[in-house]
């Protein structure tokens, strides 16, 4: 089975992207690099990463989620079985479903179910939700919009919404809200999302960079350069902002700057690659 990009996971698992490189890391999964650097992400790891994200987000501690992760991954296949798998916590332990055979790792109380095409390589994750309770603060309307991403982005915006209503600094739905905007090529609400965005949570370097990535969609490059610019003020290591950086200035005949961002996201690349 081919890896998956980070594309693919924000796709597949609804993640954005802070979220991810938050696991990656704390250390729950170790991606391969790419020909280009870019990570690689095997099956076993979409499951890891969206286990890991869920028991954090339950306050199951560190050291028990370490644990489980490893456990985890030990046993997983290493694609998607034809009988599909659920994850789901039984006491204080996950269980895990295969097919007509289950087994558990130690981590706490919190419930997935995974579904995919075998064929496709698919996989999606969905949250288990009380059918009759409509959701009633910021991290239910976000887990809503989790949930509806795939199937109904309009829905899903309006539960990102929701949430942002109920919890104006709520930075992952602020960014899963620009983000999914921008996917539907609402490029006006979007730049407008990250920009209330950015008034509530400060100048989070994830969000200038989503910024930078819609600004340089949208043609205006002298614009995409100063958000990525400021992103990199917050994270100097963010590599895939130095990357989009050096592109930026080559569009904008500025060799100098250009030769200088894509030295540095190579340098950052061989750092993370020891």
């Amino acid at each position: 089975m081919q890896p998956y990009g980070v594309r693919d996971v924000e796709t597949l698992l609804r993640l954005p992207r802070s979220t991810i490189r938050a696991l990656i890391a704390a250390g729950f999964v170790s991606p391969t690099r790419g020909p280009r650097g870019a990570w690689r992400f095997s099956f076993q790891d979409l499951i890891v990463l969206r286990t890991a994200q869920a028991l954090v987000a339950a306050n199951v501690p560190r050291r028990r989620i370490t644990k489980s992760m490893s456990e985890l991954r030990r046993r997983l296949p290493e694609s998607m079985p034809l009988s599909g798998l659920s994850i789901g916590a039984v006491g204080s332990r996950v269980v895990v479903r295969e097919g007509a055979s289950r087994w558990r790792a130690d981590s706490g109380q919190y419930v997935l179910d995974f579904e995919g095409d075998p064929a496709q390589g698919a996989l999606s994750v969905i949250e288990r939700q009380n059918a009759k309770a409509a959701p009633s603060g910021a991290t239910e309307w976000f887990e809503r919009g989790l949930a509806l991403e795939r199937t109904e982005p309009d829905a899903a915006i309006d539960a990102y919404q929701r949430a942002i209503a109920a919890e104006p600094a709520s930075l992952d739905a602020h960014i899963n809200l620009g983000r999914l905007l921008h996917e539907t090529r609402r490029f006006a609400a979007a730049e407008r999302a990250y920009q209330e965005a950015i008034k509530a949570c400060g100048r989070d370097s994830v969000l200038l960079y989503n910024l930078g990535v819609l600004l340089d969609d949208m043609q205006r490059t002298v614009e995409a350069v100063v958000a990525y610019e400021g992103a990199l003020a917050g994270d100097p290591g963010f590599a895939d902002c130095h990357y989009n950086l050096a592109l930026a200035y080559e569009k904008l005949a500025r060799p100098k700057e250009a030769l200088r961002h894509m030295a540095r996201y190579r340098v950052l690349l061989r750092q993370r690659s020891k």
